[in-house]
């Protein structure tokens, strides 16, 4: 038998660059300008962006002389999908843009995820840059480079990790957001604070008013503290081996409870749903103290978030649910848990933790 080695061991540098301050979206078509990613763009954003911020980019691009076209899909989660990935590709293919072109994605978390698992596989790879322009997407979706659809078995099941070339955070876009997009997105705020940052905890419990309102400076404060806290986690384990996975709290029981309730709760809603019930896990493990949960509680309520699983959704449903989670091994769930505010608890040195199903079902039904 002959044996041959195919030696790819190397060092590739992913490393990119997070902008973040007001009308900095004004600055991007001037920076590809200077520093192409490719020769033609695809302007990737739905049809509610577009007409915010996509035309007014693409005029941009076409004053600084370079080649765009923008496709656009319909708003909404129940659009992450392969078919809706399949329909930018084939526009993509229409307009003749081939492994030279680069996509620029504009919008939440939706058109970000999609855009971005479009970049990793069209032509086996082409560069893309993030522009972010809701609460949640600024703070989570936008940076680590996880890109995917939903499929019916569950959120996030099908996609990629693929890094963007930079991620533009222009914190004026939030003006353009509904209070329910805002609120949602504050509960991701508050997940960064719980895993890692008591003094950021803090800062939004005494700063909650002018959070809510977009007080340009305290809301810039808090994005770029998320954003550094979600960096450090990505730089240690871009991969989730096991650290990245404490960015998920809060998500195994909420992308159960989003999937059962068919998206019509917001997904920052779901996750706060999700920390209330994986705090009463922690609580009922002897992980997490009373007082620590239920200060957590009350900081989702004054964020004016959802704290109690959907009545109509009956317990055990979720459970069989979270049996598809990402995180799952053998079937059955991981969680990521507080031991306090600003530190998860590890089990033998993971922060996965298998948790028995009868201590789920009392979190689910508020008994712990």
């Amino acid at each position: 038998m002959k044996t041959l080695r195919v030696n790819l061991a190397k060092t590739v540098d992913y490393s990119y660059d997070l902008k973040i301050g007001s009308g900095i979206l004004s600055q991007v078509a001037q920076d590809l300008k200077s520093h192409p990613l490719g020769d033609r763009y695809a302007l990737i954003t739905d049809a509610q962006v577009a007409s915010l911020f996509g035309e007014g980019l693409l005029k941009d691009l076409h004053e600084k002389g370079l080649q765009a076209v923008l496709i656009k899909f319909p708003a909404g989660e129940e659009h992450k999908t392969r078919e809706t990935k399949a329909y930018l590709e084939d526009e993509m293919f229409r307009q003749g843009l081939g492994r030279d072109a680069a996509i620029i994605a504009v919008g939440g978390g939706v058109v970000g995820d999609v855009a971005g698992f479009v970049a990793a596989t069209y032509n086996r790879g082409i560069p893309y840059i993030q522009i972010p322009t809701t609460l949640l997407a600024q703070v989570d979706s936008s940076i680590g480079g996880k890109t995917g659809v939903d499929v019916p078995w569950g959120k996030n099941l099908v996609g990629a990790f693929y890094q963007p070339a930079a991620v533009y955070i222009d914190v004026d876009t939030l003006k353009t957001l509904p209070p329910r997009q805002i609120k949602a997105g504050l509960a991701e705020i508050v997940k960064y604070a719980v895993i890692q940052d008591l003094s950021l905890f803090s800062y939004l419990e005494a700063n909650r008013d002018q959070i809510l309102n977009l007080e340009r400076e305290s809301i810039t404060q808090v994005i770029g503290r998320c954003c550094e806290i979600k960096g450090y986690v990505v730089e240690q384990d871009e991969r989730e081996g096991d650290l990245r996975k404490i960015l998920n709290y809060g998500h195994t029981i909420g992308h159960a409870v989003e999937a059962l309730c068919q998206y019509r709760i917001l997904h920052g809603e779901a996750v706060a749903i999700g920390m209330c019930v994986e705090s009463r896990i922690a609580r009922e493990l002897g992980y997490l103290s009373e007082e620590e949960a239920s200060r957590q509680k009350r900081l989702l309520e004054a964020m004016e978030l959802p704290v109690a699983v959907p009545p109509r959704l009956n317990p055990e449903e979720i459970i069989r649910a979270t049996a598809l989670d990402k995180k799952a091994r053998g079937g059955k769930a991981e969680y990521v848990l507080p031991k306090k505010i600003g530190e998860m608890m590890t089990l033998n040195g993971r922060f996965g933790i298998r948790v028995e199903e009868a201590v789920v079902r009392k979190a689910l039904k508020g008994e712990s």
